[in-house]
């Protein structure tokens, strides 16, 4: 490689790492226990648990739960219900003084679906892990946050191209995984930096991705809202406002007839960003791993219980759903959390040992500049 190309790119991969350092030494250590987060949750008695029932207890019609959610939250208005496959008699239930609420003002509590009682979830309403979620997804500052995160995210792809075509031709003057230990402590560490690197390097790619994609789940979801979601509403655009709403007991079996095969992931009260103000939206996902994460909408007419609308799914929603799962290692239980760990805390290595590379060479070119007449 010509020595103005090497350069080229030993100044993109310089800069565009000191740049998004910072930020990714935030993102690597607010992420570690995100990883584990339902586990550290269970440590701390943050997970929600229900009282022992009898295996064969029947479940309450959506119509009582909601019912029994509005008893518990008074003055408040229901925005989803969810259903875990962790906990099959709970219903995360989210509520907020109106239907439109952002969802950091909401509140999250489960409900009992067999009893209607409500159980408290410390964690989803501003505990340990909703703060290291926080400060992983938009530093506390909404949709700023998460743009800048996501331009950081671009910078740490580049920097790990770059990286790449810098340590083709290292490779060429040492064997594969040498780490010189008779030499300086400074050409240790860029060996072991460039070694863990190139060990960390698919990982590394995969994460930033998909950090990407998910930093933009806001201005997703608002594509999807004017583009199919507006579609599917549109012969209601100049309907009047709904005076009451029908009954919700039925949503699940309506919305099952309609997307046969499917279970349900969540349901969308009308007036929320995942429905609209005239319509129940029932989110529908598959049952392996992979179509877990991809959901349908079936649209549901909030006074006849009519479905208007069965959606597509846009290729940007499915990318947005299948990235949040990998980027955290949701996809293949343990086995899988504990690599995505370990691999997070060889990242901090190479984040870390940057940083001291890029400092002692600052250190040792000054005196030299200091030295030329």
């Amino acid at each position: 490689m010509k020595s103005k190309t090497i350069r080229r790119w030993s100044f993109i991969h310089t800069w565009t790492s000191l740049i998004c350092t910072v930020f990714l030494l935030l993102l690597a250590l607010t992420g570690l226990p995100l990883i584990f987060h339902h586990e550290i949750d269970h440590l701390l008695g943050d997970s929600p648990e229900l009282r022992e029932m009898p295996a064969d207890t029947p479940h309450l019609d959506l119509q009582q739960l909601v019912k029994a959610a509005e008893a518990h939250r008074p003055g408040e208005v229901m925005q989803y219900f969810g259903w875990d496959d962790d906990e099959p008699n709970g219903v995360m239930t989210i509520m907020a003084k109106t239907a439109g609420t952002e969802p950091n003002s909401s509140h999250t509590f489960m409900l009992d679906a067999r009893t209607g009682e409500p159980v408290a979830m410390p964690s989803a309403n501003g505990g340990l892990m909703m703060v290291m979620l926080r400060l992983h997804v938009d530093m506390f500052a909404e949709l700023p946050g998460k743009l800048l995160l996501a331009f950081m995210g671009i910078l740490f792809v580049l920097a790990i191209i770059s990286g790449t075509v810098l340590y083709l031709p290292f490779m060429r003057r040492l064997k594969f995984a040498t780490v010189r230990q008779d030499k300086s402590s400074r050409l240790r560490w860029l060996d072991l930096h460039n070694l863990i690197g190139v060990v960390t390097l698919t990982w590394a790619l995969v994460v930033g991705v998909t950090g990407v994609i998910s930093a933009c789940a806001d201005l997703i979801i608002a594509a999807w809202r004017n583009d199919s979601l507006s579609a599917m509403v549109a012969p209601y655009r100049d309907a009047p406002p709904l005076a009451s709403l029908a009954p919700a007991s039925r949503l699940l079996d309506i919305a099952r007839e309609a997307a046969p095969g499917m279970q349900p992931d969540f349901i969308a009260f009308p007036g929320t960003r995942f429905s609209s103000e005239h319509h129940y939206a029932v989110f529908l996902k598959g049952g392996s791993h992979l179509t877990s994460h991809l959901l349908t909408p079936v649209l549901i007419d909030a006074s006849s219980l009519q479905v208007t609308a069965v959606g597509g799914r846009p290729w940007y929603m499915d990318a947005m759903g299948m990235a949040q799962p990998l980027h955290f290692g949701d996809y293949g239980g343990m086995p899988m959390k504990v690599l995505w760990a370990a691999m997070d805390v060889l990242t901090i290595i190479v984040l870390g040992s940057g940083l001291y590379l890029w400092t002692v060479r600052r250190r040792t070119a000054r005196p030299i500049q200091e030295a030329r007449p």
